[in-house]
């Protein structure tokens, strides 16, 4: 038996140690008066905790993540199931542990002071050492954990202390979240000193008429532990003073709730004319706090930036400040390419712009309480948070929900989590864990909650999920995930809704994906009792691997990727590359933005569904008005300037001056009208929306949305030849043998194409295999007829696939001004229902290295994401058209073209379209790209594959969740479209 008692207590396999020797959790936040003790430890990394260290130690810095720079315990991916097969609270015996020491200078100041070490999160059980003295034990990899060692150190001369990390544990278990196994030691380690009489909480209550109450709890660390005579506790707001609550003395007198080791205080103000805290007007009051001797010295003093708000369900309505609040939401993990979950404050209040310049007003911590600073930066730049505990027992969630070893580390994680961030006006809902079945573990954390803080509202999906209408269970609020919005609307409308509809998890970001994004908000917005929920997630959890070893490139990668692509060289890693054999493969990829924080294309059209500002265009003919509409809650337009844009069919884009009316909250009005000028061809009317004025998120000028509206209508379908002149005596266009098209700006002529390189969504909603089970990707070509005559030739083809033939029908017309007329039609047997696509793909020669469009754009668009992709003239070099998802798959394409051109330093060719149409200009051929499993393994053709489509399959989101809606599906039958080539 060892002789350390940290050891012997095997709490690696204890679920019912939580913690020994740990501090309770308090809202007082001591980061601003600590010492910092990151930097260089010595390291070393043991097969198991059983293992005493040798004298081999190395250097690692934290905070950190082992895996992720010592070869012998890489990255692991899993998503459900558990990395090893060992039942709960069971581990393998090879265990991965690391040690972690250093010598500690404590300042000889401290002398009479209670000294405290704070390490800030450990993945999954930490061993803390001082001096070779066992201090304390600590389970939770994302809340700091901290131990007194006013015993143990002498100030005035060094202590070492050693943190033990034991990775995988009986806490394992319920850490089962969708993320990266690593192991270390995650956020800073913090060395700080307090009074003997200190205050040990605080804790903060607001009403939206000002009324301030906070509640303080004071504690003395003398050895008797008892409180002083004559102490007392003081505060200000921002220069107003707090005054005791000598009502609540008298109660707790009376209740003889006094006490001779805990000293409870409340203070009291009302803030006249008071500055409420929403998301849109985060307005926050500076608070401090101070605990004063009986001579009145000040002993110890607490800062706090507060604000004024009231969160309620009414209903079935989540209320902020008594409004009913839209959630535009995502799911955040902490995460970085180079540094695993840890992440800088800097790096957080970047994904915190990011999310506000995209429209987001709110996040879920997915699967954890996220780091301190997160819930400090969303009260500053203003989010709606829900606050997960860290629990989820995925693979085992059933046994664990009521196994009563397990029920104090679920209390205690939900108690802890509340404990430290109750006092942010951003923690709006208090989340139970993620994906733990349901049982009395969450009944008793729940009512901890209750008891503790009625403020707020509770959620968990596992307890609303067999009843969304259900009242008596451990969520106020039904969370689904992955709720078809069929089933939200009929339960909204059946009558038997109980309480708010906000989705915790939907719209799978899972590569090309998030298809319908803006028909689910259609659906929302127009459908009392649905209020939204958060998309599935911030971040694509690549690791930035070398590829000359595999192994992560750790902090030394800074620099090595730009916009999605990493440097030569080097890729970005999913599960199964770096050896694993139990993984979730590219699962891990399936955020709105790429590792390096790239935004996907789905950010932009989430930024116009989140749009404040809306435009409609009401009457007819010259009585036709534009009507702006504020979809906002609390605010007008007042911190917004316009300009508008006119993009004609034809012609170029002009801008012109615009002026925002005076529009309250949810409010509209008309706005003066803009010399239009007319002509035969569509107009498209945008307004460009940007900040008027510096502000926390954006500087002055940042686009906060460009809300479009069709001024002038095309005809439904645009003739390709105007004139019988232009079917002048001219030789038919030279085909080969077989009916296939000739030209010299060709590599590959134009031919049918019914499939697509996979998305994720496509390969795991059960598409791809059925596609490739009926012979899509490579279907067998029969030319049936050519018949040429005069300036034309009639090609008819037959398709062979596995559920019958694809008849074919080209027609090429030379017309007198060098163009080539393509009329095609394709007849797709009853039997062969949702295909990828219908349509023709041809291959340029060549030098082509630049395309301009007149369509949506700039960015990546489908038919069921396209909102976010104005109708105008765009150009793009061909290299950047493609989306680098981190898987390689379909990607790169434009919705609704009307026309493009493809130019290099030689030749351009000029296409036009007979209506708008999906396209895309590549450098890969689907086939490629689907058997590519990473984008360094890509060689990209000289030339440009071209995809022009008659139609295309949505996306939906079917890798997790609601695959595309019936009117974005293929139906067999006959499909017709028309185009022209020409070289210039």
């Amino acid at each position: 038996m060892p002789r350390d008692p940290l050891i012997a207590l095997r709490p690696w396999e204890s679920p019912e140690v939580t913690s020994w020797g740990r501090l309770p959790m308090s809202a007082v936040d001591r980061r601003d008066r600590a010492l910092c003790l990151d930097g260089q430890w010595r390291f070393q990394l043991l097969p198991s905790p059983r293992h005493e260290p040798g004298p081999g130690w190395s250097w690692a810095g934290l905070p950190g993540s082992w895996a992720l720079h010592v070869a012998e315990d890489p990255p692991r991916y899993t998503n459900v199931r558990m990395p090893w097969p060992e039942f709960p609270p069971e581990v393998p015996a090879a265990n991965p542990t690391g040690v972690y020491e250093r010598e500690i200078d404590i300042p000889a100041d401290w002398t009479g002071r209670r000294i405290v070490l704070q390490v800030g999160a450990a993945e999954s059980v930490l061993l803390v050492h001082v001096d070779g003295q066992p201090v304390g034990i600590s389970k939770d990899s994302h809340l700091a954990a901290e131990f007194e060692l006013t015993g143990l150190v002498r100030p005035g001369s060094p202590a070492t202390v050693r943190l033990t990390v034991v990775k995988w544990s009986d806490a394992s278990h319920i850490e089962d979240q969708d993320q990266w196994w690593l192991g270390g030691i995650t956020r800073s380690v913090l060395l700080y000193a307090t009074d003997p009489l200190y205050l040990a909480d605080v804790t903060v209550r607001t009403r939206c008429d000002g009324e301030l109450r906070v509640d303080c709890r004071v504690r003395s660390a003398e050895a008797t532990g008892a409180l002083p005579g004559g102490w007392y506790v003081s505060g200000e707001l921002d220069g107003l003073g707090l005054v005791q609550d000598t009502e609540f003395d008298r109660v707790s007198k009376e209740d003889e709730r006094v006490s001779d080791f805990l000293g409870e205080v409340r203070l009291r103000t009302v803030v006249p004319e008071v500055r409420t805290w929403t998301a849109e007007t985060p307005e926050l009051y500076g608070l401090t706090v101070r605990l004063h001797r009986a001579d009145g010295t000040v002993a110890d003093t607490s800062h706090h930036r507060i604000g004024f708000r009231e969160v309620e369900i009414r209903g079935r309505d989540l209320l902020v400040n008594g409004e009913r609040v839209y959630i535009r939401g995502v799911n955040r993990h902490d995460f970085h390419p180079l540094t695993g979950r840890t992440v800088s404050y800097e790096e957080m209040r970047a994904d915190l712009v990011t999310l506000k310049r995209f429209g987001f007003n709110a996040i879920r911590t997915s699967h954890y309480p996220g780091d301190p600073s997160l819930y400090d930066l969303a009260d500053e730049l203003g989010f709606y948070v829900v606050d997960e505990a860290n629990i989820e027992s995925h693979d085992h969630a059933h046994e664990i929900a009521d196994d009563p070893r397990y029920l104090n580390a679920f209390v205690d994680r939900v108690s802890r989590m509340a404990l430290r961030d109750k006092n942010h006006p951003s923690v709006i809902i208090w989340s139970l864990g993620n994906e733990s079945d349901y049982g009395a573990h969450h009944d008793a954390a729940a009512g901890w909650l209750r008891r503790h803080d009625p403020t707020r509202p509770i959620q968990y999906e596992g307890a609303a999920k067999l009843d969304w209408a259900a009242t008596d269970d451990a969520s106020d609020i039904a969370c689904p995930m992955y709720a078809p919005i069929e089933d939200c609307v009929a339960h909204a409308l059946s009558g038997e809704q109980t309480r708010p509809l906000i989705q915790c998890e939907y719209s799978h970001a899972m590569g090309n994906s998030n298809g319908t994004l803006a028909d689910m908000w259609a659906a929302i917005e127009a459908t009392p009792g649905l209020q939204g929920g958060f998309i599935w997630e911030f971040w694509d959890h690549g690791i930035l691997q070398r590829v000359n070893d595999g192994r992560p490139a750790g902090r030394g990668g800074a620099g090595l990727y730009e916009s999605g692509v990493t440097a030569p060289g080097h890729r970005w890693a999913y599960g199964g590359d770096f050896g694993e054999t139990i993984h979730d493969g590219a699962f891990i990829a399936d955020g709105v933005v790429f590792p390096d924080r790239t935004p996907k294309p789905v950010m932009y059209e989430h930024r116009e569904i989140a749009s404040p500002v809306r435009l409609s265009v009401e009457g007819e003919g010259s009585w036709r008005v534009l009507r702006v509409h504020n979809k906002q809650h609390f605010r007008d337009l007042s911190w917004l300037a316009a300009e508008w844009e006119f993009a004609a069919a034809d012609g170029g884009s002009w801008t012109v001056p615009a002026q925002l009316p005076h529009v309250p909250p949810g409010g509209s009005a008309v706005v003066d009208r803009p010399e239009v000028p007319g002509g035969a061809g569509e107009i498209w009317l945008t307004l460009r929306v940007t900040t008027a004025a510096d502000g926390s998120w954006a500087p002055r000028g940042t686009e906060v949305c460009s809300p479009q509206v069709r001024w002038y209508e095309a005809d439904e379908g645009e003739p390709m030849v105007g004139s019988e002149g232009e079917l002048g005596h001219v030789p038919a266009p030279e085909t080969d043998e077989d009916g296939l098209l000739l030209h010299p700006l060709l590599a590959a002529p134009p031919t049918l194409s019914l499939w697509r390189a996979p998305t994720d969504n496509d390969v795991l909603g059960g598409m791809a295999g059925r596609w490739r089970e009926l012979g899509l990707e490579r279907p067998e070509r029969e030319t049936v007829s050519v018949e040429r005559k005069d300036a034309t030739v009639r090609v008819r083809s037959r398709w062979l696939t596995g559920a019958g033939a694809v008849e074919h029908e080209q027609t090429f017309t030379a017309l007198v001004d060098g163009r080539i007329l393509v009329e095609e039609t394709a007849v797709l047997p009853e039997e062969l229902t949702d295909v990828a696509r219908v349509g023709t793909v041809f291959e340029t020669a060549d030098g082509f290295d630049r395309l301009a469009w007149y369509g949506q754009g700039p960015w990546e668009s489908y038919p069921d994401r396209a909102a976010g992709a104005p109708v105008g003239h765009h150009a793009a070099a061909v290299d950047e058209l493609f989306t680098p998802y981190l898987r390689p798959q379909e990607s790169g394409g434009r919705h609704g073209v009307r026309h493009f051109t493809l130019s290099g330093d030689d030749h351009v060719l000029a296409v036009r379209l007979d209506r708008p149409r999906q396209v895309s200009v590549t450098r890969h051929r689907a086939e490629e790209l689907a058997a590519t499993a990473h984008h360094d393994e890509l060689e990209p053709r000289p030339g440009c594959v071209v995809h022009i489509d008659a139609a295309h399959r949505g996306l939906g989101t079917a890798s997790c969740g609601p695959d595309t809606s019936p009117s974005y599906l293929i139906p067999p039958g006959v499909h017709r479209w028309a185009w022209t080539l020409r070289a210039l």
